[in-house]
This record gives C-alpha cells, sequence and structure tokens, in this order.
C-alpha cells in the first residue's frame, strides 16, 4: 500500500469504530481535510484491493483484510510512540506527530524488534491498547473521570481527547498517566470535580473529567 492508502485505512477504522460501522466519504474528506471527489476515488481504488467494502450514497467500511491492515499500521504507530516517549524523551504531546511519519516503514522485522526492545508493551503514552502481531487488542475496565463520585478512586490509565493541547495542560498541571486521583468533591452546578493527586488539591472542570480515563480502585 501507498502511505496515502494507509491513511485512509487508518481514518476509516477510526471513523467507522474499529472498523464496525460504515462511514461516510465526507467525514473522511473532513478528516483528511481534502476533497470529497478525492476520497471517492480513493474508496474506489482500496475497493480494487479489497481492503473496503462501499455502497454508493451509504458509506464505506473496511473488509476483514483492511481490518487487518488497519491493525498493523496502529500497532506501529503505538510502538513507535512508545519508543519516542520512554527512550528518546518526547513529551507525550509530541509522539504523535512523529509517528504518523514512522508507521509507514515497512519492515515487519524491524517493528517485532521494536516490539521486543520496549519488553512488548500493551499500552501506548496515551493509555490506547497496542495490536498484537496478530491483531489482539488488551482489554480493560475503565471509565471517565466525570463518572466517579467523592471519595472514589482510581489510577489514570488513558485520555479521550490527545490533542496538543489537552496533553500540555496535563503536563503544566503534572497530571500524568499511572498517577492515582482520589475524588474530593463534586460539584452540583457545574460538575466540576476537586481531585487529590499525590497529596495535591485540584480543581478541575468537567470538560477535563470527560476526557480522563481511570480505572477504579476498589476497597
Amino acid at each position: 500500500m501507498t502511505r496515502s492508502e494507509e491513511n485512509y485505512i487508518k481514518t476509516i477504522y477510526h471513523l467507522g469504530d474499529a472498523g464496525m460501522h460504515s462511514v461516510p466519504t465526507n467525514a473522511i474528506a473532513s478528516q483528511l481535510k481534502t476533497q470529497p471527489s478525492s476520497v471517492t476515488d480513493m474508496i474506489k481504488k482500496l475497493s480494487d484491493k479489497k481492503y473496503v467494502h462501499y455502497k454508493k450514497y451509504r458509506g464505506v467500511y473496511l473488509s476483514e483484510k483492511g481490518i487487518n491492515a488497519a491493525l498493523t499500521i496502529i500497532r506501529k504507530h503505538r510502538l513507535w510512540e512508545v519508543f519516542l516517549a520512554e527512550k528518546l524523551g518526547f513529551n507525550w504531546d509530541e509522539v504523535h506527530d512523529v509517528a504518523e511519519q514512522l508507521e509507514h516503514i515497512k519492515s515487519e522485522k524491524l517493528i517485532d524488534k521494536l516490539d521486543a526492545f520496549l519488553n512488548f508493551p500493551k499500552y501506548d503514552p496515551h493509555g490506547d491498547p497496542i495490536p498484537g502481531k496478530n491483531g489482539e487488542l488488551a482489554q480493560r475496565s475503565l471509565q471517565l473521570l466525570s463518572s466517579l463520585q467523592p471519595n472514589d478512586e482510581g489510577i489514570c490509565v488513558g485520555v479521550k481527547d490527545s490533542s496538543v493541547t489537552f496533553l500540555k495542560f496535563l503536563d503544566k498541571h503534572n497530571i500524568s498517566l499511572g498517577d492515582h486521583i482520589k475524588i474530593l468533591d463534586a460539584e452540583e452546578f457545574d460538575e466540576s470535580l476537586t481531585i487529590q493527586i499525590d497529596n495535591k488539591n485540584l480543581h478541575i472542570s468537567k470538560r477535563i473529567a470527560t476526557n480522563l480515563f481511570i480505572k477504579p480502585v476498589r476497597e
């Protein structure tokens, strides 16, 4: 596949909820910042190669071959993110753009060795699961921080919003993956929260709380 074809397949995978649903061509055009006519041309090429199924006016969805290709691309991307963050010291708001370039490297041997070098990580620096070589994804019980009640506790294990601005906000306030978070208080008016992280109290908005994934700690 060309780099452009790989980008389309990965986009369809994400927009289609892990390849489960059909995706309108306009949504793909908006995500990739291109013209709908260009999307239609690419979809026809991917359909000829059996990566997608396409019905006019009903959108496009990935074939089994397309899903496997998407998982391979995502595996490479997320492994490179781990390498950049853990071994080269990139901030977690920086790794995505660089990994976007590295994910198109074709060498399967290189990626397998990278996986082993990193000790087979299950999650990337944003908390997203890394597909295994055969496409399997690790599963774990997650909740949004906003769904917890006062006195509930949990471990920060991922972000729903991986935008640079949000990640920079988290860095500014020293919120990172692995932090133990306890809910101290919840405001009824605006649903903001007062939380405790490493014995430090912090007041956060509902918007922040709805973008942090927590693995609850039960008594």
